[in-house]
C-alpha cells in the first residue's frame, strides 16, 4: 500500500504514545547482543513517516529507515532533519528490499504485514528480511490477530476534525481474502484558493494469518528460532487479543 492523502493525515491521527512501547519492545529484546548500541544496525522496515527509527536513533542505535511511499518518506526525512539525527531513509519495496545492505536486526511494526493480502507476498518478505540479516540476526515484527479483523474491525468507525481539515476512517468485513477488512479513508482539505475543501479517498485492505500459518512462512524462510507474545512484549502469547508479537532469529 502507498500511502498518498494519509501521509499528511497520519501523525494527526496516530497515538504516538505507541512508538515509545515499540521503542521499549526493541530495547529489550535486544539486551541478549553483544554488541554496543552504536554499533548494532537496525532496519525499521515500513518505517513510515520514521517516528520509530528517529527515536531508535536517540537512543543510541544505528538505524535505517526503509518505506515504500514516497511521501512518508519526506515526512521521514524531514522529521529527522528537526531531530538532528543520521537515520538515511530509502525507498523500496518490502517483498523485495532492493538497495538495502545486511543487518543485526529488522523491524517491521504497526500491522505493515498484514497489508500484504496474498500469502506469497508475505513468504516473499520473510524471504526477504531472513537475506538481509547478518548472521545470528533478529526479526521483530507484529501483526493484527483474526480476532482484530473478524471481530473488532466490522463496523469500526472513527472521525477527526481540525480547523482545516477532516477525516473519516470507517471499516467493513472483507471479502477479497480470508480473515479480511477493507478501510474506507475519506480526507476533507480546506483549500484557500478555493475556499472550498478538497475532498480524497483512499481504500486500505489488510487480512489476518493464523499463527501456525506464520511460522510456517518464516521457517520455511530460514528463521530457526520464534518466540511469541502479546502487549508489546509484556504479555504471553494470547490468540484472542488484538495484535501479535514475533521475535524470530536465524539461528
Amino acid at each position: 500500500m502507498i500511502y498518498t492523502e494519509f501521509a499528511k493525515f497520519y501523525d494527526d491521527l496516530f497515538d504516538v504514545t505507541l512508538y515509545d512501547r515499540w521503542a521499549h519492545f526493541v530495547e529489550i529484546q535486544t539486551k541478549g547482543i553483544q554488541k554496543d548500541r552504536s554499533e548494532l544496525k537496525i532496519l525499521d522496515l515500513a518505517c513510515g513517516t520514521g517516528r520509530l527509527a528517529i527515536k531508535l536513533a536517540q537512543m543510541g542505535f544505528q538505524v535505517t529507515g526503509a518505506d515504500l511511499s514516497e511521501d512518508m518518506l519526506t515526512i521521514a526525512e524531514q522529521r529527522s532533519r528537526q531531530a538532528k539525527v543520521d537515520v538515511p531513509f530509502i525507498q523500496t519495496d518490502m517483498r523485495t528490499m532492493d538497495g538495502l545492505d545486511q543487518y543485526d536486526l529488522i523491524t517491521c511494526f504497526d500491522d505493515s504485514l498484514n497489508y500484504l493480502i496474498d500469502p506469497d507476498d508475505l513468504g516473499a518478505t520473510f524471504e526477504a528480511v531472513h537475506d538481509h540479516l547478518s548472521v545470528n540476526g533478529q526479526f521483530l515484527f507484529d501483526m493484527i490477530s483474526p480476532y482484530q479483523v473478524t471481530e473488532v474491525y466490522p463496523g469500526y468507525m472513527y472521525n477527526y476534525r481540525s480547523e482545516d481539515a477532516a477525516f473519516m476512517w470507517t471499516s467493513y468485513e472483507g471479502d477479497f481474502a480470508p480473515m479480511s477488512v477493507e478501510h474506507e479513508l475519506n480526507f476533507f482539505q480546506y483549500n484557500e484558493q478555493k475556499d472550498a475543501y478538497d475532498a480524497y479517498n483512499e481504500i486500505h485492505r489488510e487480512r489476518a494469518y493464523d499463527e501456525m500459518t506464520i511460522r510456517k512462512m518464516l521457517s520455511a524462510a530460514g528463521f530457526m528460532t520464534t518466540l511469541t507474545s502479546t502487549d508489546f512484549g509484556d504479555k504471553p502469547f494470547i490468540r484472542d487479543t488484538k495484535r501479535w508479537f514475533f521475535n524470530t532469529s536465524t539461528n
